[in-house]
């Protein structure tokens, strides 16, 4: 992930001002600051949700400043939020499982049995497993509680093939145990190759 000269202005107020930053694959970046220090709005501009007042973005050596955040997913960038991003209507496992599909391969599998993906459905379980969401397996993501959607949310994040990944704020609202865990994970990702940009309010959570 590279990023030069990047600024982005709301009106008269500028909220980044001539950002540059390379994330190499492999590496761990953090980003800290208070709120409205603008980290949010520099993962918006990332992943196309916000367009830059100036400046260039490019991911895996495309230039995609402009792109929308579809494109930009399928070039090889995956985020989590702040606020929670899941499939409120589907259970647990199956919100990880989708991700999951991606990374293995499985494209538009409409006819294929999804149970009997063994693959996908055995990591899926890991992945349950490690987030500390085996007992919430069948429970709706609508249903959980804020922590529970929160580590949910990350999940879905590292389930993919992403070459780089965002974090927001990852940890905010688990216990110590999840965020420990949450933390090897994400470590795992680039230990993989995965370039991996963390913004948070506290330095321990980008370690």
């Amino acid at each position: 992930l590279a990023l030069s000269g990047l600024s982005k202005r709301f009106g008269q107020t500028e909220v980044i001002r001539s950002f540059s930053l390379v994330v190499q694959p492999g590496e761990r970046v953090g980003i800290i600051g208070p709120n409205g220090a603008g980290k949010s709005t520099l993962f918006n501009l990332i992943s196309g949700r916000a367009t830059p007042s100036a400046g260039q973005i490019h991911l895996n050596g495309q230039r995609v400043d402009g792109k929308s955040p579809f494109a930009i997913h399928r070039l090889g960038l995956s985020r989590s939020f702040q606020i929670t991003q899941v499939f409120p209507n589907l259970s647990v496992f199956d919100n990880l499982r989708c991700g999951l599909l991606w990374r293995l391969g499985y494209r538009y599998s409409l006819w294929k049995w999804l149970a009997g993906l063994n693959d996908a459905n055995c990591q899926t379980e890991q992945l349950m497993h490690l987030l500390r969401l085996d007992k919430k397996r069948h429970t709706l993501a609508a249903h959980l509680t804020y922590a529970e959607q929160r580590a949910l949310d990350l999940g879905i994040a590292l389930a993919g093939t992403a070459k780089v990944i965002l974090l927001d704020e990852p940890t905010a609202g688990l216990d110590s145990a999840t965020e420990d865990d949450v933390l090897r994970a994400v470590r795992s990702e680039a230990d993989r190759g995965a370039a991996v940009l963390i913004v948070s309010h506290r330095p321990a959570a980008t370690a």
